[in-house]
């Protein structure tokens, strides 16, 4: 489960069972600190790739050197302004690795891995509760 809380106008914070924490932050560009919800979901995304990517490479004897994920959206210009196109660009850094190999084991993680790709490649039933 995860609780996430108002702090302030426009500033909210999730947290884990555990106590791990995020803030989320809706502020304009200058007063901002944290990363919007729309940017942590790219971030999530990107992660989620690559935690396997490394995986898999490791798996496969293979240097990681340094793995960097430059992510780009495009949004719709009407409400509700989801996006339409996601692009992770993964740039590696490995002495070992072709980059055919690395591109395989990129879209391996994508297509077969990474639940957060899953899931907003399917359609979620998302809903509320509300108590007063």
């Amino acid at each position: 489960m995860i609780t996430t809380k108002f702090i302030e106008d426009e500033v909210f914070e999730s947290a884990t069972q555990e106590g791990q924490t995020l803030k989320f932050d809706m502020r304009s560009q200058g007063l901002k600190k944290n990363m919007g919800p729309t940017e942590a979901l790219l971030a999530s995304t990107a992660v989620c790739i690559a935690v396997d990517v490394v995986s898999i490479l490791k798996k496969k004897r293979k240097t990681v050197n340094n793995l960097v994920i430059e992510t780009t959206a495009d949004r719709r210009e009407s409400h509700p302004r989801g996006f339409t196109r996601i692009l992770n660009k993964f740039i590696l850094s490995s002495p070992d690795t072709s980059k055919d190999d690395f591109y395989k084991v990129t879209k391996l993680a994508l297509d077969k891995y990474c639940s957060v790709a899953a899931t907003l490649s399917a359609k979620v039933e998302i809903e509320v509760v509300v108590k007063a």
